[in-house]
Parts: C-alpha cells; structure tokens; sequence
C-alpha cells in the first residue's frame, strides 16, 4: 500500500512499496560527539571506512551533526574533506594545540610544570585559541558555510544570552544567515570548551563557548532538526552516531565532592546529558521497536585514562578507532555506503552570500 507524506513546502509525495524496498527513501545522518583530542578516535573510525569508499566519506549522509571536536570533523567533512585529512589535522597539529609544555615527563620538573598549568588554568584558559584558530584555518580556509556540500547541524552556546546556538546550513526556507558565515566561526565557537579555550568572538561580536555545554552528544538535535524542520519520517532515517570513548566508572552511594571531584561531575552530567539524547532520537526514529534505525559506536575506556587535552596518547586513540571501524564495516557498509546521498541543494545558494561570489 502506498504511503503519502508532506515535505517542508506543501508537496506530496507518494512513497511507494517498491521505493521502500530498494531504500531509495533512506536518510542517512552523521552525529559525532565532543571529546577534545580524543576526537581522534571518531577521525580514525571514519578514515578507516573511507578507504573503501570511492568518494569522501561526508558525501554519504543527508545530514551532518557535530559538537566540539565533532564539530570540526562534521564541517570539514562537509565542505568535502576526506576523513584522512582530517586525522592527519589531529596528528599532527593536535601536540601542538595541546601543548603543555616542553618538560612533559621529566620527572619533577614535569610535576613542577603541571602545577603552573593548573595554576595558569585557575586564572585563564589552559590553552592558547589563536594556535587552534591557525591550525583550523589551514585546513578551512575562507569558506563560509554555505559552501557545504551537505546539511550541517553545528551547537554552540550564547553564555551571555543563556540560549542555544546551533550553527545551520540553508536547509530551510527561514534559515538566512547562518550560511553566510566563516566556517572557522562555527568551528571555534562550537570548540571553545570553558577553562580549556577562551570564549570565540564571532565577526559579529557574539560571544560563544563549547556546544558541549548542552549537546556534546548531538544525536537528540540531529533527529529533531530532522523530523521536524526537514521532515524526514523517523523510521527512514539511519543515524551513525559516534562518541570519542565512553569511560566506565562508579561512585560510593554517599560520594561527595572529594569522591568525585570536577572531573567526575562534569562526566555524571555529560553522560546524562548524552543518554538523554539518545533516548530521545530512539523515540524519533522507532529504534529499537521498529527497526535498527540507529547505529552507535563509542569504546568503553577507564575514566580518567584519556583526558581532553592529553596529546600523549594520540596512537592508542587512533587504535581504537581503526579497530571499531573493522569491526563495524561490514554492518556498516551496506546500510550507509551503498551509494553517496543525494546533491544537497540549498534554498539559498551562495552566490546570495554578501560579499562572497558565486
């Protein structure tokens, strides 16, 4: 029987039992978490699947989700960059931004220099903004985001207005502004986490920090904007949903903050924060009721092992990431990589950018 649904727009579409069969109705999305450098793990997972791709791996999803450190890797994998570029990005660059100083496992004299870091990040962000904005702007250049060549979902926070920012392409009529902005904008600003970065001043002036401070997990936003905005029907969609590890750990029932410590809070609120997510984009999608709608991948790591700015342990993340994506591939591959999505078409083309040509 045939089906009959609305897009954004008025038109309807006859969905068609043969259609359904061959999956032509299919969207498929990316989510990747907030982690800092242990992006590198979802880098790794994604460069390691492209290899068998014959087109950069973005070019197969409808639509593209990322926080923080997943923010830099959705919008590069949007603007077309392969997901090898983007490791190398992490490699190479990430001892760099991460830097912590030159007696790093020195004995005392390495005690004695984490000691004026914490002392540094008491008074002021831990580490410097412009070496991150330079190593992004080596791979982002000048494109703004409507040079995306997929539908990007991008948090952020207003601290000053205690509101939501969500960085989005042209995927909707109402939506005119945001693809008008500088890529490495919507990069910093979803990247500046408290105390580790400064706040990012946006070419308008906007302050914002970390979208990890509401949606480090940015699955719940990618399915809403999804079945809402674009009006994709829930039990089509087909979320890939990576973490940059997921640390085990347990806690006295009468733990107190000596128990737990900074560190331990933030990891309760962020896991909370996630699983939330995910509950609601199972709600969205019908998974598992109805269908394997959504596929996460997130190792299990010791809490505390991988921190978000320890570059020491760049190999071991980017193993792990390797050795998840052999694992998934074969499930993987015939539900997202069967053939790149459809051309994005934006309802407002660049060429209506100010300023930029077309």
């Amino acid at each position: 029987m045939n089906r009959v649904f609305r897009k954004p727009g008025g038109n309807e579409l006859v969905r068609s039992q043969e259609a359904e069969k061959v999956g032509l109705w299919v969207r498929r999305v990316l989510s990747i978490d907030g982690g800092g450098i242990r992006g590198i793990e979802p880098a790794a997972f994604l460069a390691t699947l492209e290899k068998d791709l014959d087109e950069p791996i973005g070019s197969y999803f409808d639509l593209i989700a990322g926080t923080s450190t997943g923010g830099i890797l959705a919008i590069g994998l949007a603007m077309g960059l392969r997901a090898s570029e983007l490791l190398d990005l992490y490699e190479t660059r990430g001892p760099i931004i991460f830097r912590e100083g030159p007696e790093r496992g020195a004995g005392r004299r390495w005690l004695r220099e984490k000691a004026r870091t914490f002392g540094r990040q008491f008074f002021r962000p831990k580490h410097d903004a412009e070496v991150l904005r330079t190593a992004l702007h080596g791979v982002l250049g000048d494109r703004i985001l409507g040079d995306a060549r997929t539908r990007l979902i991008i948090p952020a926070w207003d601290a000053d207005r205690r509101s939501v920012y969500i960085y989005k392409t042209a995927h909707h009529p109402r939506l005119k502004t945001d693809y008008r902005k500088p890529a490495l904008d919507a990069a910093m600003a979803t990247a500046a986490a408290p105390t580790y970065f400064a706040r990012h001043r946006t070419v308008d002036a906007t302050g914002l920090l970390d979208g990890g401070v509401w949606a480090n997990n940015p699955i719940g936003v990618a399915a809403v904007e999804a079945t809402t905005l674009l009006g994709w029907p829930g039990e089509d969609l087909r979320i890939l949903s990576l973490g940059c590890g997921e640390e085990v750990y347990l806690f006295n029932d009468a733990a107190g903050f000596k128990d737990l410590g900074i560190s331990g809070l933030t990891r309760l609120l962020m896991d909370g924060q996630s699983r939330g997510a995910m509950g609601m984009a199972k709600l969205l999608t019908g998974h598992p009721h109805q269908g394997n709608t959504i596929h996460r991948y997130a190792t299990p790591v010791p809490a505390n092992f991988f921190s978000l700015d320890d570059a020491t342990k760049i190999d071991r993340l980017k193993g792990l990431g390797v050795s998840a994506a052999r694992q998934a591939q074969p499930i993987l591959e015939p539900v997202f990589f069967a053939a790149p999505a459809a051309p994005f078409e934006p309802y407002h083309p660049i060429s209506a950018a100010k300023g930029h040509a077309a």
